[in-house]
C-alpha cells in the first residue's frame, strides 16, 4: 500500500507558480503522489489559500485552472472539515499555538492516516502528533 502524505498549500503554489527556489523540490514530492508511489491528502481550506492569489490579481481564469489541476491531480484527496478534524485541530492550536489554517491542514492529515506532513513552515516542526517534514 502506498504511503499517505499530508501536503501543505505552499507545495502546490511553488509548483503552479514555478517558484525559482522551491518548485523543483515541490515537484519531487508531488511526483510521488502523481505516480501513485504515495497518496496525497490536502485540506479543502488549501483551495481557498491557492485560489485567493489569482483572484486578487483579477485572474479568475487562472484560479479556475488551478482548481481544475488540484481536483484532477492523481492520487490526491481534497478533504473538507468534519467533526474529528475540528477536534484534532483545536487540540493542536491549544497545545502549540499554531494558526487555525495550519492546525486544520495537519489535523486533516492525521485524520486521513498520513504518516507525514510536508510543509515549508518551520514553525510546524514543533508538532509531535505527526512527523513534519520540511521541504
Amino acid at each position: 500500500m502506498a504511503e499517505v502524505i499530508g501536503l501543505d498549500t505552499p507545495l502546490f503554489i511553488y509548483l503552479l507558480e514555478d517558484h525559482p527556489r522551491y518548485a523543483r523540490r515541490a515537484s519531487r514530492i508531488l511526483e510521488l503522489v502523481r505516480s501513485g508511489k504515495a497518496t496525497g491528502v490536502f485540506s479543502a481550506i488549501g483551495m481557498i489559500e491557492i485560489l485567493t492569489g489569482p483572484k486578487k490579481r483579477g485572474r479568475g481564469d487562472l484560479a479556475a485552472q488551478y482548481e481544475h489541476h488540484l481536483r484532477n491531480f492523481p492520487n490526491l484527496s481534497v478533504v473538507g472539515l468534519n467533526e474529528r478534524i475540528v477536534w484534532i485541530a483545536s487540540d493542536l492550536r491549544a497545545k502549540y499555538g499554531i494558526t487555525t489554517p495550519d492546525s486544520i491542514h495537519i489535523a486533516t492529515a492525521i485524520d486521513f492516516g498520513a504518516g507525514k506532513f510536508v510543509t515549508n513552515d518551520r514553525s510546524l516542526a514543533k508538532v509531535k502528533e505527526m512527523r513534519v517534514v520540511l521541504l
